[in-house]
């Protein structure tokens, strides 16, 4: 679906489920506020928050506006905000108990011909994922979930993890689907958010520079490095029960390698991008137990330095377990089994711990042929590159070789560097905005769909029944504030390749 500039979202009441908890006061409602100041927003728009603390609409208000104001500081618009309090409204209830959703239907059919929202509602589920179900079934039974053919919508946004592996993904979509029809379910990434992602399709298809070279006969091999600098902080008792592999791997990093990978759409229009992203992720080579052993690494932090300060073990954390034999790093060898990647590793790491925040997905090209260069002082042709940024400066950089100034033939390495601050300058953002716009136009094409989460987990299948046979007994093996283990700089060693050096380091 193609977004004209400036087009306002639809008349709706948004209820968000878990509307006390963290997700709420730190993503939603600022995006929420960073709408409306970009006059985004219908008039009428209204939010119906529902959590099972007791609070008054006046309560929530200023719980909301208290925290908006300490988390947003210089990005806290008054304007902005005072619209948006206006609309924001909330009922006590339990996700479990039937009798909420009367109550909740009662009240946002209320709310929204108070502010002629045209009875469109779409639920946020900011919630456990063990009440994803259950709360769509009760939206189902209360008639909370069926649409009006030309006359209203109903959407659901489910929040990540999609499932923890493939069977219970599959029983999830069939649980949602058993009330819902696909084009109402918005399976949210907040990483689709980002500028530079969504500048992928872009630059790759608006660009005739690099289009034509976008496959095995220019591209050497793809790196794509997710790092992070913190620990699991208070999230111990869910992390240890995920681990690297589940919370990062099938949602975020597929959706990048999908995106880097598949094939130019025939149009914009939502089905037609996932399409082509639900291809290139059955074009991952399934690995074999053998090649699970050799082609994946997986790590756990032991204590070590931080930005300048010690950093605890992972089994020292909160609410994990002192021997836990949960993964903290991970990283792997992919392959892609079609014409455009065949014989094009695609090598991906995460972590927590790491030496720096850094989110890159790293093009190598193939060096150039040496001859012309054998009877000068050239001793090597460094690689051209191509680093688009995800964060914590997004932009896109070209890595290629020049000659130094002088008498004497000299190569070095130079950086043409985009920068979106410099050039379009910064607002405030959350990740956010753009879902959640895009959910109240209809418009799902950054969304998964349920084809490509079951795709993403069929992947991962092997490694985890692989690493649940064989334990690890060498964690922790890396040191926090290192790039992890040893093994995962012989994963590209052996390949006569090596990690890049990440532009945020």
């Amino acid at each position: 679906m193609a977004i004209q500039a400036g087009q306002l979202a639809d008349p709706c009441v948004m209820v968000i489920f878990g509307a006390s908890g963290d997700l709420t006061k730190r993503k939603l409602i600022p995006s929420l506020m960073h709408l409306a100041k970009d006059g985004l927003l219908s008039d009428h728009f209204a939010v119906v928050g529902v959590s099972r603390s007791e609070m008054s609409h006046e309560d929530f208000r200023t719980k909301l506006r208290e925290e908006a104001q300490e988390l947003a500081r210089a990005g806290f618009d008054q304007e902005a905000w005072d619209w948006l309090e206006q609309r924001l409204y909330y009922m006590a209830g339990d996700a479990g108990d039937s009798d909420t959703y009367s109550h909740l239907r009662a009240t946002i059919e209320e709310i929204s011909d108070r502010h002629s929202a045209k009875r469109n509602y779409f639920y946020y589920l900011a919630t456990a994922p063990r009440f994803f179900s259950e709360i769509v079934d009760q939206l189902g039974a209360a008639g909370l979930a069926q649409e009006e053919e030309g006359e209203s919508w109903r959407r659901v946004i489910i929040e990540k993890p999609f499932g923890s592996d493939l069977d219970s993904a599959r029983q999830l979509n069939r649980d949602l689907q058993n009330v819902l029809q696909e084009h109402q379910i918005y399976r949210i990434d907040h990483y689709l958010g980002k500028e530079t992602v969504q500048n992928i399709m872009v630059f790759r298809f608006a660009n005739g520079i690099f289009e034509p070279l976008w496959n095995h006969r220019y591209i050497d091999h793809v790196q794509i490095t997710v790092s992070e600098s913190i620990g699991v902080e208070d999230r111990g008792g869910y992390y240890d029960h995920s681990g690297a592999l589940r919370d990062m791997v099938p949602n975020h990093i597929f959706q990048l390698i999908s995106l880097t990978t598949m094939e130019p759409p025939v149009s914009f229009d939502a089905d037609a991008v996932r399409d082509e992203q639900a291809k290139a992720l059955r074009s991952i080579t399934p690995m074999s137990p053998e090649e699970v052993l050799k082609m994946t690494v997986r790590g756990q932090y032991g204590e070590g330095m931080v930005g300048g300060e010690t950093a605890p073990a992972y089994r020292s954390e909160k609410n994990v377990p002192g021997d836990s034999a949960t993964e903290t790093f991970v990283a792997m060898k992919l392959t892609v089994d079609n014409w455009r990647w065949a014989g094009v590793p695609i090598y991906l790491r995460t972590g927590k711990r790491l030496p720096a925040r850094a989110t890159e997905i790293a093009i190598q090209f193939h060096r150039a042929p040496f001859m012309l260069f054998r009877q000068t002082d050239v001793s090597r042709l460094p690689p051209s590159r191509l680093i688009l940024r995800l964060q914590p400066d997004e932009g896109i950089s070209l890595s290629f070789g020049a000659k130094k100034p002088g008498p004497v033939l000299s190569l070095d390495a130079v950086d043409m560097d985009f920068k979106y601050k410099d050039y379009f300058g910064t607002k405030p953002s959350t990740g956010y905005e753009r879902l959640l716009y895009d959910c109240m136009l209809g418009d799902p094409t950054l969304f998964q769909r349920a084809d490509m989460t079951e795709s993403s987990w069929k992947i991962v299948a092997p490694l985890m029944d692989v690493w649940k046979a064989l334990p690890p007994r060498d964690f922790p093996n890396y040191a926090a504030g290192s790039w992890g283990p040893k093994a995962a700089d012989e994963l590209l060693e052996r390949d006569g390749r090596k990690w890049m050096a990440c532009a945020a380091c």
